[in-house]
């Protein structure tokens, strides 16, 4: 209990020592006009309040995420606290600052086309590709997750609710902000919140179910070696690159930049907060019932529904349950709805009206609703892989942004560099990769890694003559 509580004052601090520091570092400014002050239209760009656009980017960015993700996860012990923790501080909740920051600083734009301004053309095109699998990844995730817990509970076809929750995405993603997200989302991620408080509250009235410290032994139930199977099994609830794509659809939304912390900083921590509880509760529950933790590796919604059902009351129970079947539907489809946006981005095409955007979106439910008939197992790994490249692409970005302002480049260099070295030994040693042997797989890795950086650094730092530095220091003065 004592890790637990320590990793969870730990994440609460971060908000107001470390999210303070990066607000200075890039000099929020309350008095510069934000997108939406300058480019309202009614759809994409619509004014919201701070705790609406908070709620509503918190519900995007969380989803079944820190809840399947670290359900997983927590086979690999204790450890999951320590990740989850430094995970959010120094690596999630910086990219998820950086990521709705220069979206903020540059009229809303889609990460693909920040990128381009920093990362160049070939990038920005490679990030778009990304960032559209991204999005119709956490659909077909997130609705077949909620679909198949549905399915169980009432005993009808998984299909019917597929094709029910598709519909609704449908109609959520085509319509103004402010007409479903603005209204009704705020309330969700309250709900969501409620959830967690439920679940992490009945623990400890219940005796019998302790939460491990980070010395406990006999709590690591999974045949796959820590790194880097942890760090791409947790992935959202640490650091998580499909957040970059939910960022810009607040940041078209907001009317102040000094809602920068507490939106996108805050938000990841909250994240963070949510998939601490989860991995205490789900280590407490496997070592009291062991014999189920082969289940909930391959099932999460079995051992969402079993911890439930166990911990708390029947009312309890539902307010669970609907949180975890209504929060991942809304995460959804705002994720179709960043890769509708992207993909607008990229061709230049007006999205004021519903033809326009049905075009564009239909090819994107299509090809989602096929992937849900695929393993879950199987597309959470990709898609944590996939995301964990975009987090690198945005990562480096904000790199070459601090550069250029010349101000403290490192907080996000490093968190770059730890991100590339778990992407290159899991593509590298994972099954559905290359499959090498552990310790030759983190050799290469180590040894890639190294070098990668130092071509990065050659090229954004030391060698970087054809870049105008003085009319981007302008442009954020």
């Amino acid at each position: 209990m004592y890790s637990f509580i320590l990793c969870l004052l730990l994440l609460i601090m971060s908000y107001f020592v470390y999210g303070k520091i990066l607000e200075k570092i890039v000099g929020v400014d309350e008095s510069r006009p934000t997108p939406v002050q300058r480019m309202e239209n009614g759809v994409d760009y619509v004014p919201l309040s701070r705790i609406k656009n908070f709620l509503i980017h918190f519900l995007n960015i969380a989803g079944l995420g820190p809840i399947f993700g670290v359900i997983q996860g927590a086979l690999f012990g204790p450890s999951a606290f320590l990740w989850i923790t430094f995970g959010t501080i120094f690596i999630g909740a910086v990219h998820d600052f950086f990521s709705g920051f220069l979206s903020l600083r540059h009229d809303g734009y889609t990460m693909p086309k920040v990128i381009s301004k920093y990362l160049g053309k070939t990038v920005q095109k490679f990030i778009a590709v990304i960032t559209i699998i991204t999005g119709i990844l956490v659909a077909s995730v997130f609705a077949s997750g909620s679909a198949s817990l549905i399915s169980t509970l009432t005993d009808t076809p998984i299909l019917l609710w597929i094709v029910i929750i598709f519909i609704y995405f449908l109609v959520a993603t085509l319509f103004p902000l402010d007409k479903i997200i603005g209204k009704v989302y705020p309330i969700f991620g309250l709900l969501f919140l409620v959830m967690v408080i439920l679940i992490t509250g009945a623990l400890f009235l219940h005796p019998e179910y302790q939460i491990p410290e980070f010395t406990t032994s006999g709590l690591f139930l999974s045949d796959k070696p820590i790194f880097p199977f942890l760090f791409i099994t947790i992935a959202c609830g640490a650091i998580s690159g499909f957040h970059a794509s939910q960022s810009p659809i607040v940041a078209r939304s907001m009317k102040n930049e000094n809602d920068a912390r507490p939106v996108f900083f805050g938000a990841m921590v909250l994240e963070g907060i949510t998939a601490l509880c989860w991995a205490a509760v789900t280590l407490a529950f496997f070592h009291a019932q062991p014999q189920i933790a082969a289940v909930y590796a391959g099932t999460p919604t079995v051992g969402v529904y079993q911890m439930a059902s166990n911990l708390i009351n029947p009312i309890g129970v539902a307010l669970i349950i609907l949180g975890v079947v209504v929060c991942p539907i809304t995460t959804g489809d705002t994720a179709l709805r960043s890769s509708r946006i992207t993909i607008s981005d990229e061709l230049n095409i007006n999205q004021e009206k519903l033809l326009s955007r049905l075009k564009i979106a239909l090819p994107l439910f299509i090809i989602s609703f096929a992937l849900t008939f695929v393993d879950f197992s199987l597309i959470w790994r990709y898609f944590s892989w996939f995301q964990l490249i975009f987090a690198i692409a945005v990562l480096l970005t904000a790199t070459v942004y601090l550069i250029k302002i010349k101000k403290q480049y490192l907080i996000t260099l490093i968190p770059a560099v730890i991100c590339i070295l778990i992407a290159f030994a899991y593509i590298l040693q994972a099954p559905e990769g290359l499959a090498l042997p552990a310790m030759i797989s983190n050799i290469i890795s180590v040894i890639l890694t190294i070098i990668l950086t130092g071509i990065f650094l050659k090229i954004y730092k030391f060698n970087n003559k054809n870049e105008d530095n003085n009319k981007i220091e302008e442009e954020n003065s």
